[in-house]
């Protein structure tokens, strides 16, 4: 049987209410009382029931962590971090997949079924009117990879997505692409969209390049692979920027199943550096985007809204650089 609170409370020779407070947070006990009941549920090899412990305190210590896009693989990295990260705070993860959720009622509600303390949004692609409707349920709200604003509502770490086709588009003219195509993810997406506008813009800087773009249907190897095909069947363009790692793979896959090389026939830069991405195989030339920085500040946040959930939303930006592998020609 299961040691209880009744049984480390006869052990210690104390209340049972001495014990509870012993393993509530901030609760008042005396040093002397809290090593009397610590030494007993040691002996004893008692754990704290934190379903108990949560109608007491009235804080359950769940963290809603909700995506959508599970088919990339960069979302293993991500939702690793995140679990681990919120583990080590002492938080306990819920989490909550909204793939082909257009309208956030659902997810909301069942955030609140669960009693959650805060909700960690890790999506580049679900629309900011998700997050707008957590904070309205009274749910602290972090929007991890969500569109920059510079007067946000909610919480919002995440990096420049429109900088990031800017870039994009200076790696292609500096290697004298004169005929460049954007691949991005779906057109509905603010990632997507915020990429091709960086992206565009600045190709627009130079006069005499071809410039073409499409969307793939989600963020996922078969929609890059697929796009691609498409494209090889008309006048494909001499590069692309894929507008994420795993649309990039797909798309090489293409490539190199019609019989073509990359890069000698047609170039490719991604965005995100997963893993995967600097494989010997692949060896995907991308932008790199800090994860990990992103994910710790995304938890930074979240226990500083813990604490005082009416903190004035900000948003953080983190800045992201190429990684120079094998899928562009060389500058000249």
């Amino acid at each position: 049987m299961p040691v209880t609170l009744k049984d480390v409370a006869a052990r210690a020779g104390v209340s049972r209410s001495a014990v509870s407070r012993t393993f509530t947070d901030g609760a008042s006990v005396s040093p002397k009382m809290r090593r009397k009941v610590e030494k007993a549920a040691a002996e004893l090899g008692y754990s704290p029931n934190a379903l108990a412990s949560s109608l007491t305190t009235g804080r359950t210590k769940l963290i809603g962590l909700v995506s959508n896009n599970f088919h990339n693989p960069v979302f293993l990295e991500i939702f690793d971090l995140f679990t681990q990260g919120l583990q080590e705070l002492g938080l306990r993860p819920l989490l909550v997949n909204l793939t082909d959720e257009t309208e956030p009622d659902g997810s909301v509600q069942m955030l609140r079924q669960y009693s959650v303390d805060g909700v960690v949004l890790a999506s580049s692609t679900l629309p900011p009117a998700f997050a707008q409707a957590y904070r309205e349920a009274g749910l602290p709200v972090v929007h991890s990879f969500g569109r920059y604003s510079s007067a946000p509502t909610v919480h919002i770490v995440g990096i420049d997505n429109v900088e990031c086709g800017r870039m994009a588009a200076r790696e292609l003219l500096a290697r004298k692409y004169r005929k460049v195509g954007y691949l991005g993810g779906p057109a509905t997406s603010t990632s997507s969209q915020d990429r091709l506008a960086g992206f565009q813009e600045e190709i627009e800087k130079h006069g005499g390049i071809g410039f073409s773009h499409s969307f793939s249907a989600a963020y996922s190897f078969d929609a890059g692979r697929a796009e691609m095909k498409r494209l090889l069947e008309s006048d494909p363009a001499e590069a692309y920027f894929c507008g994420d790692d795993v649309l990039s793979i797909g798309a090489l896959s293409a490539v190199q199943d019609a019989g073509l090389d990359v890069p000698g026939d047609i170039g490719l830069i991604g965005l995100n550096d997963m893993e995967m991405a600097g494989w010997a195989n692949i060896n995907l030339t991308t932008i790199r985007q800090p994860i990990q920085q992103i994910i710790r500040s995304s938890l930074e946040l979240m226990v500083a809204l813990l604490q005082d959930p009416e903190r004035y939303p900000e948003a953080r930006l983190f800045s992201c650089h190429v990684v120079e592998r094998g899928t562009l020609r060389p500058v000249p």
